[in-house]
């Protein structure tokens, strides 16, 4: 089983991916346009994400409108990763649950067996949460740079991955990293780790056990060597 320490590190990684799957799933940045001119001449660029539209002028100002077309009517892999995403997340929260009572460190969650179990269930929330991210964001980027190359558009409605793409991928590599080390919390491995107080009790008995035999000999001993004695007193006055 693993250490309380490499535990409180995936701990750490698990909770990283988990609040960046999250943010990830709300940023409007999955995708961004190349940079075009308005009719004002002002720098301005399109965002979409899986919930909202942005554009964002120059000068810091932006605007952003929640896109109201109905599921069925958006693309495969936008409804795949929108699906994907919230259950990951979901997972991901699920799995810090059991860790925190798989953890090595406290004192809720059971014996350490139970905490092994439970430590390896939290490992494999974590991987699948990982999955869920890796899949539908690796399709969504192949979906964003297949329209950029594609030659039939034109260039200002063209757009490339965005940043909330690359918090996706970092997400799922600590949600990952962090349920392969959980899933090393072998429960076979803790009693040998922790022996049990029954295992302890026999050698403390066998170890104070020589001590109480010689005290309780010792007694005996000198009570015969005075009976010899006063014995051998008497034999010699009535001789």
């Amino acid at each position: 089983m693993l250490s309380a320490a490499a535990q409180i590190l995936a701990f750490v990684l698990a909770l990283l991916g988990t609040l960046g799957a999250t943010v990830a799933t709300l940023l409007p940045n999955w995708q961004v346009s190349i940079r075009v001119w308005s009719s004002m001449v002002a720098p301005m660029w399109h965002t979409r994400g899986l919930w909202m539209d942005c554009v964002w002028y120059g000068a810091g100002v932006f605007s952003c409108t929640t896109n109201k077309s109905p599921p069925l009517a958006l693309p495969p892999y936008l409804q795949t990763t929108r699906a994907a995403m919230v259950l990951s997340c979901v997972l991901a929260a699920f799995g810090l649950c059991l860790a925190s009572l798989g953890l090595r460190c406290t004192r809720w969650g059971g014996g350490q067996q139970a905490k092994g179990r439970t430590a390896v269930t939290a490992g494999g929330c974590f991987v699948l949460a990982a999955a869920l991210c890796l899949g539908p964001a690796s399709w969504f980027t192949s979906e964003v740079v297949a329209a950029f190359m594609s030659a039939q558009q034109a260039d200002g409605s063209k757009y490339q991955p965005g940043g909330a793409l690359c918090v996706t991928f970092v997400s799922a590599g600590f949600l990952l990293a962090a349920g392969v080390i959980f899933c090393l919390s072998c429960p076979g491995s803790a009693s040998q780790d922790y022996p049990t107080p029954t295992d302890i009790a026999p050698s403390r008995a066998e170890r104070w056990r020589p001590q109480r035999v010689g005290r309780e000999k010792s007694p005996v001993g000198v009570g015969a060597s005075e009976r010899d004695v006063k014995d051998s007193y008497s034999r010699q006055e009535y001789v």
